[in-house]
């Protein structure tokens, strides 16, 4: 796939205290790449070479972006998101999924729907042997705290997911930092022998090697968002030569480049064009220890590059369409093509979800902290009193602390999903894999499996040793009430990661909705105002503590703590409206976070 750029720029609105201001980003790029061709986008931190490759690769949409950008002469549109890799500087990766299952959920989720199960999975082994990671292909990926494959291979497992749909072009965000050398040579390598197989690549690059620097074909040099070299990469020496910017010392062509690019001229020759400029200047800003500053010499290779070189790059560009409306009218005929069907998106979410997160669930921290509070329990309340009524208020203690506990446990266990998972998310919506429907219901029903393990295993030890009613259908409606519980409480955590996206402050607002909950219930405070009691009836540990007591009681006593002991519909209707509504305002918070182009 052949992408031509024609004067490219991109602002950023700035937002201050007393007005608001517009930040050039981009400043006029115009360049081509072509199918079999490798082109690196260079440049110091700050130039605007990762802007301009999400540009390129259609993750920007925004009424700040002027010029045009087509591919094969045509502009971006949401058919061509199934043709455009693009590899994130970050390895975003499910840390607990080992290498073939990455590889094949992506090919699950994102190859067309004419291929069959059996197909896409032979794909991703394909993809497996292609980049030569059969060795660890049952090895985890791992993370921070989790071991796993080494930095090179998770690389190339990023790369895998995104050759997988065998894309046309194909975007990299410095695919070599963080690496070695050696390893960082075979990625580019990789990246070569991909081009040569009619693909076109284009990524960034911060400071390669000189071994790295001769693999690229094209080279776009930028600096603060200005272009200043676009052209073959084994003529960028001798362009700046021309313009009479030499090394005086052998060095890597990249690392003077960049040097040029900082404005920084120390062991480089200085053009007299650019002497006599600062002889006019004539001020310490203009020339620093006898040389000049970074902005003069900036200001320099710009003008030469305008002077030299751009118009005779920008004839070699057909003209391309313009980005504004011709692309709103393309974008909005079309839809989007899905590599699976709703149903199977969620399946394979679902199946996903549950493979990644045991590990999680079933951690031996958290099976000792549920089960030590068990336990701690269980002998506090040891065949507890059910003769006396002081000894029914004590076991109603007991039942209040299994509300409690399982109110706080699940809200904060839940804070974390959306905000966690956020990058994950945006770069696999970005990529078109699933609706976010499909992943919203996978991520909150995969959890409900495993919700109910540890809950089965905390009533098993403190129902019998406190000696709470022997029968069955007290012990499985007290088990299903708090399995209630812990859903609602879920959504609630769910609804305030979703809205905030920020752990803090989700964490903060957690702690003071569950303690208001809890105290506006009244049993702390028998007397609650009338201005403060109403909060109760959307408190789940309020509703909880009433079914848990009338499940308990209900054959003993019409009245206890003040409450009274009837059929407990209002409760459980209360508990189910809020399993649905958190959910609900999760969901709607998500969608309008906007977390990437859609």
């Amino acid at each position: 796939m052949v992408s031509m750029f024609r004067d490219v720029t991109y602002k950023v609105i700035i937002k201050g205290m007393t007005s608001t201001e517009e930040k050039d980003i981009l400043n006029g790029i115009s360049g081509s790449v072509d199918p079999g061709e490798v082109l690196a986008l260079m440049g110091p931190s700050g130039s605007g070479k990762t802007t301009l490759l999400n540009l390129l690769g259609g993750r920007l949409n925004q009424p700040t972006v002027g010029g045009s950008i087509t591919y094969n002469d045509g502009p971006y549109s949401k058919f061509l998101k199934s043709r455009i890799g693009f590899v994130t500087q970050d390895d975003i990766l499910f840390p607990h999924l080992t290498v073939k299952e990455t590889l094949t959920y992506a090919a699950l989720l994102r190859l067309p729907k004419t291929l069959t199960k059996q197909q896409k999975q032979k794909r991703a082994m394909d993809v497996i042997y292609e980049l030569g990671l059969e060795r660890c292909q049952d090895t985890v990926i791992g993370g921070s705290f989790v071991r796993g494959v080494s930095g090179g291979e998770r690389k190339r497992v990023c790369i895998g997911n995104e050759i997988i749909i065998n894309p046309s072009i194909l975007f990299l965000d410095e695919p070599t930092s963080g690496l070695d050398s050696t390893t960082a040579l075979k990625t580019v390598q990789l990246l070569q022998d991909m081009a040569e197989g009619g693909k076109t690549v284009v990524t960034t690059i911060h400071q390669p090697s000189s071994r790295l620097f001769h693999k690229f074909d094209k080279l776009i040099l930028l600096g603060k968002g200005s272009l200043l070299y676009f052209g073959k990469s084994s003529e960028a020496m001798l362009y700046f030569s021309s313009i009479g910017c030499n090394p005086l010392i052998a060095m890597n062509p990249a690392e003077f480049l960049l040097d040029l690019a900082n404005g920084n001229i120390n062991d480089v020759s200085v053009p007299s064009e650019l002497d006599d400029k600062v002889q006019i200047v004539n001020s310490d800003a203009g020339k620093r220890n006898g040389k000049p500053s970074p902005a003069v010499v900036h200001e320099y290779l710009v003008e030469a590059y305008e002077t030299r070189v751009a118009v005779k790059e920008k004839k070699k560009l057909m003209v391309p369409i313009p980005l504004d409306e011709e692309v709103k009218a393309k974008v909005s005929s079309l839809k989007r093509q899905w590599g699976a069907s709703w149903w199977q998106q969620y399946t394979i979410l679902f199946c996903r979800g549950i493979k990644e997160r045991r590990h999680d669930y079933f951690s031996w921290l958290r099976i000792t902290q549920v089960l030590s509070t068990a336990i701690i329990l269980g002998l506090l309340w040891w065949n507890s009193d059910t003769n006396s009524l002081k000894g029914l208020q004590d076991q109603a203690g007991l039942l209040f602390f299994i509300a409690v506990f399982w109110g706080f446990f699940p809200v904060f266990t839940a804070i974390f999903t959306f905000p966690q998972e956020r990058a994950m998310l945006s770069k696999e919506r970005a990529a078109d894999m699933y609706r976010l429907s499909a992943y919203f219901l996978a991520r909150t029903t995969s959890d409900l499996p495993l919700d109910l393990v540890l809950p089965v295993l905390f009533l098993l030890v403190v129902y019998f040793m406190a000696g709470l009613r022997m029968s069955a259908a007290p012990f499985f409606l007290t088990m299903l009430t708090v399995f209630l519980s812990i859903i609602a409480a879920q959504g609630l955590g769910l609804a305030i990661g979703a809205t905030l996206m920020d752990l803090k402050r989700a964490t903060t607002l957690a702690s003071v909705t569950v303690m208001t909950f809890m105290l506006a219930g009244g049993y702390f405070v028998k007397r609650v105002p009338v201005f403060v009691s109403w909060i109760r009836y959307l408190s789940f540990n309020y509703h909880t503590y009433k079914l848990l007591l009338k499940v308990q009681y209900k054959h003993m006593t019409p009245v206890l703590n003040g409450m009274r002991i009837d059929s407990g519909l209002t409760e459980v209707s209360a508990l189910v409206a809020m399993v649905f509504g958190y959910r609900l305002l999760a969901y709607i918070s998500l969608r309008r976070m906007k977390l990437c182009a859609q």
